[in-house]
């Protein structure tokens, strides 16, 4: 058996120091603030769901995948849950900030208002053009959409909504919203309900 890897102590993080963790190790860095996420299997299921609905229309040129490092700036090399590239960098890790369409994120009970708002100026900041943000949490699973306002580095609210969503970035998608409420309230419903 070998001993779980211990971590460097450190008040502030940057990319630099990344290079000091194993390899194996999935990490966020948002604002200097190093994170190692442990996803739930809802989580991941929601993730999936997402990634499949987003592919069904995506063009050759693009690429949907999920938990790919995107190299912001000195302090930040956040993993979307998931994420719309450019299919020429489908052998990159990190992935350039600057060729992602759309960066979504799953909302967790631990990530709340770190994907609500820290990583929602992370990625406008960094020319992201539109983000997703899906919260399961809530009686029905809703998804509010995020565009760059005039100028560039910041969002606004496009949409905010519990029902069937439909846009046009980064090309024609339709998310089954209460679809993923039923899926969601299956996979925790209790053996024998």
């Amino acid at each position: 058996m070998t001993a779980a890897p211990i971590l460097p102590e450190r008040h502030e993080w940057t990319v630099d120091d990344l290079g000091d963790l194993p390899k194996d190790l999935p990490y966020e860095l948002i604002n200097g603030r190093l994170i190692v996420p442990s996803p739930t299997a809802l989580h991941q299921e929601l993730c999936v769901e997402l990634l499949l609905t987003l592919r069904v229309n995506c063009p050759p040129e693009h690429l949907v995948s999920f938990d790919l490092s995107m190299r912001v700036d000195r302090r930040n090399e956040p993993r979307p849950d998931v994420v719309v590239i450019r299919r020429r960098h489908a052998d990159r890790s990190p992935v350039p900030v600057e060729d992602a369409l759309l960066a979504v994120e799953v909302v967790s009970p631990t990530s709340t208002f770190r994907d609500m708002y820290d990583k929602a100026k992370v990625y406008a900041h960094a020319g992201v053009r539109s983000y997703w943000v899906v919260d399961p949490l809530q009686e029905r699973v809703t998804l509010t959409e995020y565009a760059l306002a005039a100028g560039g580095r910041e969002y606004e609210q496009i949409t905010h909504t519990e029902d069937l969503f439909v846009t046009e970035l980064p090309w024609k998608v339709s998310v089954d919203l209460p679809a993923l409420t039923v899926r969601r309230d299956g996979l925790l419903a209790t053996e024998g309900e």
